[in-house]
C-alpha cells in the first residue's frame, strides 16, 4: 500500500488545527486507499506540549491513519541514529543543522522529510499551525485531494485529471514533483502595518525583496501582488492547472512534494529566517519539472504572539534576514533557472552536487547588496517611528551579526546537500520511531 506523510510542524498552541489536519489525513485515507502517516513535529513549550499530546488522544480511530507526535527530545534521538549510521563528517555540526536551537522553517521541514523517509513514504505534504481550510456546503476542502491524485504520476497520465495544462509536451514523461495551492486571507508576511502607516516606505521595504534588473513598471506590479496569496475570494469550485508550477502561486502550507525531490536535495536551514523554505518550489521551477497547481487554498491568519511588542521585534529580525538572504537565493534561483534541465541526470533526477556547486558559489557575492538593504531597512523604519524605530535600533546594533549569518547560512545549506545523500539512506534503518 502506498505510504505517504501529511506533517504538521508547529511550536505554538495549535490543537484545533491537530485535529483538522487530522481529519485531512482520514479523507485522504478513506479516498485515496493510502497510508496516511500524520506526523506531527512538536517544538512547543511543555505545557503546550501537553495540550497537543491531549489533543492527539481524542482523536477519533481512523482507518489508514497512523500519528506520530514527535517532541524535540524524540526528533533528536532519530537524528543521532541517522547521523551516526550515515558516518558523515562533523555529525554534532549536521545535528544542529538539522536541529537548531532557533526557529528554522527549512530544518523543521527537513526533519520532516527525514522522518518521512524512515516511515516509507512516497511523498510529505506539509501544512502549518496558523493557518485553516475552506469550507463548501459545510465541508472542508482538503488539498490533500489533488496532491495524492497527481503526485509521483507521469504528467501526462495526469492531463486527463486537471481542469488545463500548459506544461510544455517535452515534460509529458516526467513524474510530477510538486502539488501546491496558495492561501486566502492575512498576508503571508506580516507587513500590512507598514502599508497603512506609509504606502511609500511599504514599496521600499517590500521592494527589497524583489530581484534586481525588472523594469520599473513590473517591479510595481510584484511589489503590489508579493505577499497576498490568493487574495479573498472564497473556493467555489476545483481548477487545476498540469504546469511548471511557479514558486510565487505556492505557499508552504499548502504543498506536497514527491520523495524524488526531497530525498536529493533537503531545504535551506537557516535560523531566523522568514521564506528560507521554499527552495525545493524554485529547484522544481528551474529544472522544469511538472507540478500541478490548484485553487484549494487553505486560510491563512496571524498568531496573537506575533502581535506582542517581543514577539514583534523577534519578527523583524527573521523579516530582515530574509531580506538578506534574498540577493544570495535571487542568485542562486537565476542560475537553476538558466541551468534548466541541465540540473537533472540522465535518469530525469535532480543533481543535488550541482546544485550545492550553484548554493557555494553564491557565498562568493559582494556583500555591498546587503549592506544597502540594511540601510534602507534603517531609513524607512525610522520614517515609521515608534516600534519600527525600535527595530531600527535592534537591527543596527546586530547588523554585522546578520550580514556574517545571511552569508554563512548558504554555506551550511552547502554543507547539508552535501551530506544529505547519505543521510537519508541511513535513515531507512532508523527503527522504533514512535
Amino acid at each position: 500500500m502506498r505510504r505517504v506523510c501529511l506533517t504538521l510542524p508547529t511550536h505554538r498552541a495549535c490543537a484545533e488545527t491537530i485535529a483538522a489536519v487530522a481529519e485531512e489525513a482520514a479523507y485522504g485515507a478513506a479516498h485515496f486507499g493510502v497510508e496516511v502517516r500524520l506526523l506531527i513535529l512538536d517544538s512547543s513549550d511543555a505545557a503546550v506540549r501537553a495540550e497537543h499530546r491531549a489533543a492527539v488522544r481524542a482523536l477519533p480511530p481512523a482507518p489508514g491513519v497512523v500519528v506520530h507526535h514527535l517532541d524535540e527530545t524524540e526528533q533528536r534521538a532519530v537524528l543521532r541514529e541517522a547521523i551516526a549510521a550515515s558516518g558523515v563528517a562533523s555529525p554534532e555540526r549536521l545535528l544542529d543543522l538539522m536541529l537548531p536551537s532557533r526557529v528554522s522553517y527549512g530544518a523543521c521541514t527537513n526533519r520532516a522529510f527525514l522522518v518521512a523517509e524512515a516511515l516509507g513514504c512516497s511523498s510529505v505534504h506539509r501544512r502549518d499551525s496558523d493557518s485553516r481550510y475552506q469550507h463548501l456546503d459545510g465541508k472542508p476542502v482538503f488539498p490533500l485531494h489533488h496532491e495524492l491524485a497527481a503526485l509521483g504520476r507521469r504528467a501526462a497520465d495526469v492531463a486527463g485529471l486537471v481542469t488545463r495544462s500548459r506544461l510544455d509536451p517535452a515534460c509529458a514523461d516526467r513524474p510530477v514533483a510538486v502539488v501546491g495551492g496558495s492561501f486566502v486571507g492575512e498576508m503571508s508576511v506580516d507587513v500590512a502595518e507598514i502599508r497603512r502607516l506609509d504606502p511609500a516606505v511599504y514599496g521600499e521595504v517590500v521592494g527589497l525583496s524583489i530581484p534586481d534588473g525588472y523594469p520599473e513598471i513590473w517591479r510595481a506590479n510584484l511589489i503590489e501582488e508579493s505577499f497576498r496569496g490568493a487574495g479573498t475570494a472564497a473556493f467555489t469550485a476545483d481548477r487545476t492547472t498540469l504546469t511548471a508550477v511557479s514558486p510565487t502561486r505556492v505557499d508552504m502550507c499548502n504543498v506536497g512534494f514527491d520523495r524524488e525531490v526531497y530525498g536529493r536535495v533537503p531545504l535551506p536551514p537557516a535560523t531566523d529566517t522568514i521564506g528560507s523554505d521554499y527552495f525545493l518550489l524554485h529547484l522544481v521551477h528551474g529544472a522544469s519539472l511538472p507540478g500541478v497547481l490548484h485553487n484549494r487554498h487553505i486560510v491563512n491568519y496571524h498568531t496573537g504572539e506575533r502581535r506582542s511588542d517581543q514577539g514583534f521585534l523577534a519578527y523583524q529580525l527573521r523579516f530582515a534576514k530574509f531580506l538578506l538572504s534574498a540577493g544570495y537565493f535571487h542568485t542562486v534561483y537565476a542560475r537553476m533557472t538558466a541551468a534548466g534541465d541541465t540540473l537533472l541526470d540522465g535518469t530525469g533526477h535532480v543533481r543535488a552536487t550541482a546544485v550545492a556547486e550553484l548554493v557555494r558559489d553564491s557565498t562568493r557575492l559582494d556583500p555591498a547588496g546587503n549592506v544597502e538593504r540594511l540601510d534602507v531597512l534603517d531609513r524607512s523604519y525610522r520614517k515609521l517611528g515608534g516600534r519600527y524605530a525600535e527595530a531600527a535600533d535592534l537591527l543596527a546594533a546586530r547588523a554585522g551579526q546578520l550580514l556574517d549569518e545571511a552569508r554563512q547560512d548558504m554555506a551550511d545549506f552547502a554543507l547539508l546537500i552535501d551530506a544529505w545523500a547519505p543521510l537519508v539512506h541511513a535513515t531507512h534503518s532508523v527503527k522504533g520511531i514512535a
